[in-house]
């Protein structure tokens, strides 16, 4: 094999390969004498074909694979002795070859960059702790209280208001007529519950048991029933019964309701909810602060076609949204030309850090071990109740979902690492203070501040069956998304 070195510019590498014609002949008499055995023709015995006849039957087939083999193997080889890790899938061009004569082929590569990491304990991270109070286990138990309790009779007469359930017989009507789905009786609404479109509860505020009414609301634009969307349409409603609702008794018997033993043990077990909810945040919080740090603290030339591909996944997805009507107004109206200069700079910022963090878990070889996998797989599989092992089994057939699932936790695996060289200080914060939504922090720049909204390549790539559709409510209890 001859290689010549054609392009070295930047990160793009070139070669030009030359495969002598003689070692592609002596790999396609290999290979016919490997098949000659489990060939079958008429009129001979296996192994017995003659090698002119083989090789008129099979040769073209087998040069093809010779060829492949050859490409592949010789690519390889030439990155090998080159010390080179590609960014990418080489490109790799057939310019010659005629049989019995030589093989070549041109190789077109980026490289991934010499990475030097900067020195991790010099770097300072703050980690914001919350002291917990009980304040928001008590909410906690209030809203279980009255999601648990049960309605009954107004122990007084009085008007309806937010909270109570009326119970209504209605018929709806457009332009006089019924429309199906449209009517019930005996319908327990809660008022304030927003199960019913818009300006349907707020009529029924404020009424007496034994009213009759007519509610006039108008179907959303958007609503799911194309044949109501838009429309305007009255409703007659009787108010037959008016109840409130009573909360259930904070106790050792709604605890066991819930699957706890005590009510002590329920208010335990919800003061550690929160205390791994908020210990997330604090971690996403300090995580963001040490991506930017890294992103301030390392420069380094960036492969043109990982940026280039980190930019058509976010452009991708922002087109998706637009075409889903669920697009941020930051970027409606932009063309794909105003897209692509708004965001190129956040898809470098991605590849730097995705290399750069790449080249620190290659160099202190961390790796996602089967146990790793085992407990994403279970997270995952646990948000789609009932579901469980389908989802399981989606992941283990489809191992390129699997790899975009293993992603963050190699990427959280690395992080922590670096964490742990670090200097880290705690800080006290309110539970308010944690979870001040970021817009609301010291003004990042526009720039950075799009780049934690942009899309997430890796959350278009993982894919799980989806939920059981719900079952349909009667058109009248529908709400526009």
């Amino acid at each position: 094999m001859q290689v010549t070195e054609t392009k070295n510019e930047g990160l793009a590498r070139e070669f030009k390969v030359v495969v002598p014609a003689a070692l592609i002949e002596e790999k396609v008499v290999a290979k016919l004498d490997e098949i000659k055995d489990q060939v079958r023709l008429p009129g001979f015995r296996p192994g017995k074909i003659p090698a002119k006849l083989l090789r008129q039957r099979y040769g073209q087939s087998v040069m093809g694979e010779v060829l492949e083999a050859t490409v592949n193997e010789n690519t390889g080889k030439v990155l090998n002795d080159n010390d080179l890790r590609p960014a990418v899938q080489p490109k790799i061009e057939v310019t010659k070859f005629d049989e019995g004569g030589d093989l070549e082929f041109d190789i077109a590569v980026e490289v991934i960059p010499a990475i030097e990491a900067m020195d991790f304990k010099k770097l300072t991270l703050t980690r914001e702790v919350v002291e917990l109070d009980d304040s928001k286990v008590t909410e906690t138990l209030e809203r279980i209280a009255a999601a648990q309790g049960t309605t009954a009779p107004l122990a007084r007469k009085r008007k309806s208001k937010t909270g109570d359930v009326v119970v209504i017989d209605f018929l709806g009507k457009i332009d006089g007529e019924a429309f199906e789905g449209g009517k019930a009786e005996d319908y327990e609404l809660e008022l304030g519950s927003g199960s019913f479109i818009e300006g349907f509860e707020e009529q029924l505020t404020g009424v007496n048991a034994g009213d009759e009414l007519v509610v006039k609301v108008k179907f959303p634009e958007a609503y799911g029933a194309a044949e109501l969307a838009g429309k305007d349409a009255e409703f007659d409603v009787t108010v037959k019964e008016i109840k409130e609702k009573k909360p259930a008794e904070l106790d050792d018997e709604l605890a066991k309701k819930l699957g706890q033993e005590s009510f002590e043990a329920l208010k335990d077990a919800i003061r550690k909810d929160y205390g791994r909810e908020y210990e997330s945040v604090s971690r996403q919080k300090m995580k963001r602060e040490l991506l930017d740090a890294l992103a301030e603290n390392h420069s380094f030339e960036l492969p043109t076609s990982l940026v280039d591909n980190e930019l058509e996944g976010i452009i991708g997805q922002i087109k998706q949204a637009r075409e889903a009507g669920q697009e941020d107004d930051e970027t409606k109206g932009k063309s794909e030309e105003e897209l692509t200069d708004e965001f190129r700079e956040i898809a470098e910022r991605r590849v730097l850090l995705g290399l750069l963090l790449a080249e620190v878990g290659r160099k202190n070889e961390i790796q996602v071990t089967q146990e790793d996998v085992n407990k994403v797989l279970v997270a995952e599989a646990q948000k789609y109740p009932g579901q469980e092992q389908q989802v399981i089994e989606f992941y283990k057939n489809n191992p390129q979902a699997l790899q975009a699932l293993q992603g963050p936790v190699y990427e959280d695996k690395v992080v922590d690492f670096i964490v742990e060289l670090a200097k880290v200080e705690d800080k006290t914060v309110t539970v308010d203070e944690l979870l001040k939504p970021e817009e609301e922090e010291e003004a990042p720049k526009k720039k950075k501040s799009a780049a934690k909204k942009a899309p997430a390549k890796k959350d278009a790539e993982k894919k799980a069956p989806a939920k059981k559709a719900a079952a349909k409510k009667p058109a009248a209890k529908k709400k526009a998304d």
